[in-house]
């Protein structure tokens, strides 16, 4: 199961139809929370969701409408006593703000909660590959997040029919890339890695390009419409045109614009907009949505990506 589940797409102000941020990846035996706003613990209730099977929770920025949402997270971690550790990624310079949010409040504090602030040139590896951090541009220090599954190998049971390989035979195969004279390509086949990018609050910078390149989902704010591209530079935000243009520069494949404000009624012309930039798969977000992770790639098309 790789999907991404919206539970809040609005920017600083919620409205009738739209919650503050929130967004769980769930990647086979991950599940992370990202950017929880005020109202998270309600919309993972709507959407069907526990919090026992998060895994981590990554913070881009500590503006309340990615973070509010936090305490009550932290504390409903601990009434339910999930069994496992927790690990808690946000920005190094942020972290006496982490601590007032894990902490707002009294409660029995039950979780295994680990905290891991992230800096510049963050890596991490996590048992769906390899979890990296990269600052952005905006009013406050602020980190997008970047997820590399590791390329590997297809086992082929044809071929190693052929070769009469089977049983304990195929594990030492694949760990010694050799068995006698035959080799691990000639019974597998190459399946590649998939990735997915997290972009909140942020102007347009190299870094935003590094995080997004070659990606299969790219989650990302666009705030504002092309009208307002100037509020947007001032305030570190992104137009939906210039979050399509990253997509289309990056080789995309599928991308999912969200973080919307307030002063917008009309959904439509952030797709009309976006659209006129990337001619890729456009998702544009709404509460509650379920958005897959695409397919796997053939061998052949994801060696362009590198």
């Amino acid at each position: 199961m790789r999907e991404l589940i919206i539970l809040g797409t609005a920017s600083q102000v919620p409205t009738r139809y739209r919650n503050h941020n929130a967004y769980v990846l769930r990647w086979d035996d991950e599940a992370i929370l990202f950017d929880p706003g005020e109202g998270t613990q309600r919309q993972m209730m709507l959407a069907g969701l526990s919090v026992s099977p998060i895994t981590r929770i990554c913070i881009t920025h500590f503006h309340g409408d990615h973070s509010l949402g936090l305490p009550g997270v932290i504390q409903r971690i601990s009434l339910d006593r999930v069994p496992h550790p927790v690990v808690v990624n946000f920005p190094a310079g942020g972290h006496a703000y982490f601590d007032r949010l894990r902490h707002a409040t009294s409660f029995w504090d039950h979780s295994d909660l680990r905290p891991e602030p992230v800096g510049a040139g963050f890596e991490t590896e996590t048992s769906a590959g390899r979890l990296t951090a990269l600052p952005l541009w905006h009013s406050l220090e602020t980190y997008g997040y970047r997820l590399v599954e590791p390329d590997s190998r297809r086992m082929l049971p044809d071929r190693l029919d052929a070769h009469g390989i089977t049983g304990p035979a195929v594990g030492v195969l694949q760990r010694a890339g050799r068995l006698g004279a035959v080799t691990l390509a000639d019974v597998s086949a190459p399946r590649p890695g998939q990735r997915f990018a997290f972009v909140m609050d942020t102007g347009l910078c190299d870094n935003l390009y590094t995080l997004a390149e070659g990606v299969d989902l790219l989650v990302i704010e666009a705030t504002f419409l092309a009208e307002d591209a100037a509020m947007g530079r001032r305030y570190g935000h992104l137009t939906a045109g210039q979050a399509a243009t990253v997509a289309r520069e990056s080789r995309v494949r599928r991308l999912v614009l969200t973080h919307f404000s307030q002063r917008y009624q009309e959904p439509e012309r952030f797709l009309d907009e976006a659209r006129a930039e990337f001619n890729g798969e456009i998702v544009v977000a709404e509460d509650l949505m379920r958005v897959p992770v695409p397919p796997r790639v053939a061998s052949g098309d994801a060696a362009s990506r590198h």
